[in-house]
């Protein structure tokens, strides 16, 4: 009677290799958590930026002077060409984007029409928190153009003018 060779892997060794991918896979996970909510700090930065020069353009464009009281009314096409924003953050607040709940208001309404139908405001406030899990600071832009960063929400608090409350600070720009 003759053996034959064995071909293969032992389920022992099997369970060895599972075991060190799954220690890799431990080891590398917190650090593409911190990847992913820098990322998504990063867009919500850049959303902010982006809502910002969308009111000035229609501030200096469509509302006579004025900006638009929401992120809704910004996004509405005037004479069949595109809004002031992207679909993507126009819409009813609170519009979610890349991790972040973006939200705008403003304490200043101001009378008249702007040239795509909506109501026009004097000045402006917007806000980003962040989902959970999805980043750790909490962003913020006014009228002024500066945008903060706190490590908590700016919503309801953020002023149209001037700067963001304690704990809040400029982010470099």
């Amino acid at each position: 009677m003759t053996l034959r060779a064995r071909r293969g892997f032992t389920l022992i060794e099997l369970l060895v290799v599972v075991a060190i991918i799954g220690i890799i896979a431990a080891i590398a996970m917190p650090g593409l958590l911190r990847a992913r909510a820098a990322a998504n700090e990063t867009s919500a930065v850049g959303s902010l930026r982006v809502i910002h020069t969308a009111q000035q353009t229609f501030w200096s464009t469509c509302g006579t002077g004025n900006y638009s009281p929401s992120l809704q009314n910004l996004g509405v096409a005037v004479a069949g060409v595109h809004g002031f924003l992207d679909a993507d953050l126009a819409g009813p607040a609170p519009i979610v984007k890349s991790g972040y709940e973006f939200d705008m208001g403003s304490a200043n309404p101001a009378a008249g029409t702007s040239c795509n139908g909506g109501s026009v405001a004097s000045t402006y406030h917007a806000t980003a928190d962040p989902l959970p899990g999805r980043g750790g600071r909490f962003f913020g832009g006014n009228t002024g153009g500066a945008i903060f960063q706190s490590t908590q929400t700016l919503f309801g608090t953020m002023p149209d003018i001037g700067p963001a409350p304690a704990p809040a600070t400029p982010i470099q720009q």
